[in-house]
């Protein structure tokens, strides 16, 4: 590759005109004049002059359910219930077949009166149909009676850490948070496997058209991961993965005694764990009571006992904890058990997903356990419209404090979390350093003083999010000895105007040295 303007991303973030690739992996960077002396190339690319990075890694995201969620209505943005109603019935006109109808994406937060649904329209358009919505977050969702009855959910049904929703009158709602959202939505059929790789592979091209050349998944079973690495020995699956195992008895039983696995293609070596739930549900669990709801204070999804068990039976393996926190209350939890469970280890790598809000009092905790920070700046720009009537103004500056975060620990790791966001990891590099939404609101952004500057958000969706999987010996550079997954952009990521960033568009993605992504003239 050469007449490029290379961004390394090395420990001085150098920068280069060409490089070298042989067997999958960079060999050279440097001057064209250079390489071209001392190599002799098969195939000679010219860049055009444009701007090419390390291979974007979405550090925290959900591809494997996302790309089976591409069969269910697309709810995101709906402006209203009105308007989620309308794509739910034509989901149905386009799939008429499907056992059940199923959506993602709505928010409540975005609708007039910011009221959460309930199931009466689906009951009476959809009566034969069992329908789970699920909103945004993941972490809520409205199912119509006939899914309520098909899970043998009543009012009378007990639940813990999650919330069946009833009326005043006690009749069941149809909304669901948190635990109570499994047990409707494990009856919800897997796709057919012929399907089921189709549906992979099309999420695969949304990826790679966005420059995202490496993923976490958050969250995976044995038999998902045996489909994702059977894809990619068949070469049909390129993007690289780092599988977060949900701690189920059947995954601890498999890997733990097998160890972490590493291939260039293929990571295993951590557990994904679920401390609490979403501020837009009200499911994150706080210190003090929701400011506009003082009587709740959100809630754990398992005792606490459960979660220190489970991080003294891993810190006795090499394999990573890593944990959803998002409310003050489940971070500071999580932190003080990870301090216990580590007890001075200094690189386990041990991760919190998410971090969104967490006490002043705790933030250096991050860097006294050498606990990863693991963050999404796109939530921050997602939520600001709303975070406040939640949080108050006194703990608003709390949540979102990346920056602070990056202080302690030296690094963090960024991702999108889609499909509760968009996967495109440029709109997270431009809330990162802007703290802007897509309209570049608000003028001069939002909690600004938590901002990243740009070769900061780069590397934390290239090297530092392969140091949090540890892969970074592999990745996340262009030097000699890297894998060579790289990016290439017409403008510039390090120069171009804040107002620009959120609308630049990848041009080629590039994972082991070849094209598996080419923009259209």
């Amino acid at each position: 590759m050469t007449n490029a303007t290379v961004y390394t991303v090395d420990s001085v973030f150098s920068k280069a005109q060409a490089f070298a690739v042989r067997d999958g992996h960079f060999v050279a960077v440097g001057s064209a004049a250079d390489l071209q002396g001392r190599y002799q190339a098969a195939r000679t690319v010219d860049a055009g002059g444009q701007f090419i990075y390390p291979g974007f890694y979405d550090a925290h995201c959900h591809f494997y359910r996302y790309s089976l969620g591409l069969r269910s209505a697309n709810l995101v943005g709906a402006a209203s219930w009105a308007e989620t109603v309308a794509r739910v019935a034509r989901q149905r006109q386009q799939r008429p077949g499907d056992a059940w109808l199923t959506g993602r994406g709505w928010d409540q937060n975005d609708w007039p009166g910011q009221r959460f649904p309930t199931k009466d329209t689906l009951d009476a358009l959809f009566p034969g149909v069992p329908v789970l919505l699920i909103r945004v977050d993941g972490h809520a969702a409205l199912a119509n009676q006939k899914a309520l009855d098909l899970a043998g959910i009543t009012a009378a049904t007990p639940i813990s850490g999650g919330v069946i929703g009833r009326d005043a009158r006690g009749r069941l709602t149809g909304l669901l948070v948190d635990n109570a959202v499994h047990l409707v939505a494990s009856h919800v059929p897997e796709p057919a496997p012929a399907e089921a790789d189709a549906l992979l592979l099309a999420g695969q091209q949304n990826c790679l058209a966005v420059g995202l050349t490496s993923l976490a998944d958050a969250g995976l079973d044995k038999a998902d991961i045996d489909r994702l690495a059977a894809l990619q020995k068949a070469d049909k699956l390129h993007l690289r993965l780092y599988a977060m195992l949900n701690p189920t008895p059947e995954n601890k039983a498999y890997y733990l005694p097998r160890g972490p696995y590493f291939s260039d293609n293929l990571t295993i070596c951590s557990f994904k764990v679920y401390a609490d739930g979403a501020l837009g549900s009200r499911g994150a669990s706080l210190l003090a009571p929701y400011t506009d709801r003082p009587h709740e204070k959100g809630f754990l999804l398992q005792k606490p006992a459960y979660y220190r068990a489970i991080a003294q039976e891993l810190a006795a393996t090499k394999f990573q904890m890593n944990t959803h926190a998002i409310g003050d209350s489940a971070n500071r939890l999580l932190l003080d058990i990870y301090g216990a469970a580590l007890r001075g280890q200094p690189d386990r790598r041990w991760r919190i997903e998410h971090a969104q809000i967490v006490s002043r009092q705790d933030i250096p905790k991050f860097g006294q356990y050498h606990i990863v920070p693991s963050v999404q700046p796109t939530h921050a720009t997602s939520d600001m419209y709303w975070a406040g009537e939640r949080l108050g103004a006194q703990r608003l500056p709390d949540a979102y404090a990346y920056k602070a975060l990056l202080a302690q620990y030296g690094q963090v790791a960024l991702g999108s979390d889609f499909p509760v966001e968009d996967i495109n990891p440029l709109y997270g590099f431009h809330a990162a350093v802007a703290r802007q939404d897509a309209k570049n609101y608000p003028a001069g952004g939002f909690q600004s003083e938590n901002a990243l500057t740009r070769q900061q958000a780069l590397r934390g969706m290239t090297t530092w999010a392969a140091h949090a999987a540890f892969e970074d010996r592999r990745k996340g550079q262009i030097k000699p000895g890297m894998l060579a997954d790289f990016v290439m952009l017409k403008t510039d990521l390090m120069t171009a105007p804040n107002e620009q960033l959120h609308d630049l568009k990848v041009q080629q993605t590039w994972i082991g040295g070849r094209q598996v992504f080419k923009a259209k003239p």
